[in-house]
């Protein structure tokens, strides 16, 4: 019973926090927290939700976090004007099973990804490591990505597969003419 009414009490405190400062604290601390975490964090970054930043991130300018986990000691580069939705996760590790002890050995095997310029993730998303996700793609809610995603595709599923494709005349114009959200 004591540690539900502090908990309570916590709650109500960070109720009120919010109700008379609003949301900007909270995201300029998670955004002061993903400048102090990351290699290299390019212009604007936003964090909206909460995230969990633990591998080598290097960042480019105007990304919008809204709650991504990025897991794993591999190397993570992420391209201008980056999108999330929530609960979104990045693996880049994953324990080795053919060593010396089962089920998985005490080691493990660092991957990179690499995700290119205005890339839009839906709810949920989640990408292991050695993948490659191509400029201008939309990544679908709920999908796992195993493979290297073609640039301007629109993948869903799991594993993730290409539905279709952007225009990409229509997307490099926008581009060019510098028309980013």
């Amino acid at each position: 019973m004591g540690i539900k009414r502090i908990l309570r009490g916590i709650l109500r405190k960070y109720n009120q926090f919010i109700w008379l400062f609003g949301r900007w604290p909270m995201i300029w601390l998670r955004t002061l927290h993903l400048r102090i975490v990351a290699v290299e964090v390019g212009k604007s970054p936003f964090v909206g939700g909460k995230c969990v930043f633990g591998s080598e991130l290097h960042i480019g300018d105007y990304c919008n976090f809204n709650g991504m986990s990025f897991i794993g000691g591999g190397k993570i580069t992420i391209g201008n004007y980056f999108h999330s939705g929530i609960d979104c996760m990045v693996i880049t590790q994953n324990h080795k099973y053919e060593g010396e002890e089962i089920p998985y050995d005490s080691t493990f095997e660092y991957k990179n990804v690499t995700i290119g310029d205005c890339v839009w993730f839906g709810n949920r998303v989640t990408v292991v490591g050695n993948v490659t996700i191509g400029e201008g793609a939309i990544i679908a809610a709920g999908s796992v990505v195993c493979n290297d995603v073609p640039a301007c595709a629109i993948v869903g599923g799991n594993p993730a597969k290409v539905i279709k494709y952007r225009d990409k005349a229509h997307y490099f114009k926008l581009k060019a003419e510098g028309r980013f959200h």
